[in-house]
């Protein structure tokens, strides 16, 4: 996968999984039918937003985003399908190769991130399995600390 191709299933990904855990609170909240669209949509989610955050730091330093542009890419995972809106604009301006700037053959890294970066890219089966056990690892981190507290809980 090529950051042309990754980013965008991601920050798509993100808005499915807001729309779905969306559809759960009408559920729970509104219609009052149950519960289960909310635990199963809200553990999707959350394992997609974390995914979604780990591969747009990787991206930002990949490409070489500006500050600006990274912050905001990480900021739009926060308000619902706001990733999409920022993969466009991205898109548009041409923020994504559709190679890895750092990956094998590319650039020589400059800084530590970059080199850790390099390192991941040139063994991507080790990366991908790396980097799916800290998203896990940041889910049951998360699951042990427990969900917020319900809207007017006063928590």
């Amino acid at each position: 996968m090529t950051p042309l191709t990754l980013y965008p299933a991601l920050a798509r990904a993100e808005a499915v999984t807001w729309a779905l855990l969306l559809l759960g609170m009408v559920l729970k909240y509104v219609t009052r039918t149950t519960e289960l669209g909310v635990s199963v949509f809200g553990l999707a989610h959350g394992v997609v937003f974390l995914a979604y955050v780990l591969v747009t730091v990787l991206v930002w330093v990949d490409q070489r985003w500006s500050r600006r542009l990274g912050l905001l890419a990480l900021a739009a995972a926060i308000p619902p399908f706001a990733t999409v809106g920022v993969e466009r604009l991205v898109t548009r301006r041409e923020g994504l190769a559709n190679r890895w700037r750092l990956g094998p053959g590319g650039e020589a890294p400059g800084h530590v991130g970059e080199h850790v970066l390099a390192r991941a890219l040139a063994r991507p089966v080790v990366a991908t399995v790396v980097g799916g056990a800290l998203v896990l690892l940041a889910t049951a981190a998360l699951l042990v600390v427990g969900p917020p507290a319900p809207p007017g809980s006063g928590a």
